[in-house]
């Protein structure tokens, strides 16, 4: 096989690449086409808040109320 045929296989499977990866871009969801995000669930939230009080060494009240929330939720009484 000569050199300018081995270019051009090349240059063809680049381009079968090249098209390939551009088809599958086109199919991905696009922002604006996503339905909105469904809102979190409180577990998760609390655990995001959770998560940014373990960092803070100063006391604040919404970290203690979010502790106390966990704890209730924890110890939660079973006979009900």
């Amino acid at each position: 096989m000569t050199s300018a045929a081995k270019i051009a296989g090349v240059a063809c499977l680049a381009g079968l690449m090249l098209a390939a990866i551009a088809g599958m871009a086109a199919r991905q969801p696009t922002p604006s086409n996503i339905a909105e995000t469904p809102s979190r669930s409180a577990p998760a939230i609390a655990s995001d808040q959770l998560a940014r009080c373990r960092t803070l060494t100063m006391p604040d009240a919404g970290c203690e109320a979010a502790w106390e929330a966990e704890r209730r939720r924890f110890f939660r009484d079973e006979k009900r």
